[in-house]
């Protein structure tokens, strides 16, 4: 049944144009705009596509688990489609763990298209894939918390709303495209605490300065993890 669920969940996803846009086509067109023109003008030494790619991948991994996400399933929730499968036979930890299923497929094919596209803009990443895998993980399961948290709590028109201007507000703000040392030092600590900061720059760390393992990033996104996945499971409600 698991199984079966989550093939439907993935199938779902990917058959929605306005996700598909959102998880799969923004990041990569953000990653080519950025690479081939100067627009931002404020990645450092080194081209531009080592520091913007580490950032895409951890923003494709949030508009994913936590924006797809958060928007499908808060719909899903005011159409009744979630009160109707929960009094099925599939439980409803299993409904939740197909979601997050379907989540990493959509991101793998994410970060497959990513890299290629990233590898023919000339891109040399370096680092542990592990610690990459790690940190990706680690990711989804702190934005696929919030997501739930927002969608089971909120209706869906606020959801919505909700779930994409966080989206906008993060890829600016979120060390995804700018670093954070731009931003005044008396933010930067509020900004440097959040999930996609601790993401970015972890991947960051990894691939472009070819670090071991940023224990201290994983140790945000896995306290992320927690809280959101904690609340999520305390405050959801299916109708």
């Amino acid at each position: 049944m698991l199984r079966a669920q989550t093939a439907l969940e993935t199938k779902l996803l990917l058959r929605n144009g306005e996700q598909l846009l959102l998880t799969v086509v923004i990041p990569s067109v953000l990653l080519v705009l950025f690479s081939a023109v100067g627009i931002v003008a404020t990645t450092g030494p080194g081209r531009r596509v080592d520091f913007l790619a580490p950032g895409l991948l951890a923003l494709a991994v949030m508009s994913t688990a936590f924006t797809g996400q958060a928007i499908a399933t808060g719909f899903e929730r005011r159409y009744g489609v979630l009160k109707r499968l929960g009094a099925s036979p599939l439980p409803r930890w299993a409904l939740m763990t197909a979601k997050t299923g379907s989540v990493l497929v959509t991101e793998v094919l994410q970060v497959v298209l990513l890299c290629v596209i990233a590898l023919a803009l000339g891109w040399q990443p370096h680092g542990n894939p592990l610690a990459v895998l790690l940190l990706l993980v680690a990711g989804t399961a702190a934005f696929s918390g919030l997501g739930l948290l927002m969608a089971g709590t909120l209706k869906a028109e606020a959801t919505l709303a909700a779930a994409n201007l966080v989206f906008i507000l993060l890829l600016l703000a979120g060390g995804v495209i700018v670093p954070l040392s731009k931003f005044p030092s008396a933010v930067r600590p509020v900004l440097e605490a959040l999930p996609i900061s601790a993401l970015s720059d972890g991947l960051r760390a990894v691939l472009q300065q070819g670090a071991a393992m940023p224990w201290g990033d994983v140790g945000l996104l896995a306290v992320w993890a927690v809280v959101g996945l904690a609340a999520a499971a305390r405050f959801f409600r299916w109708e």
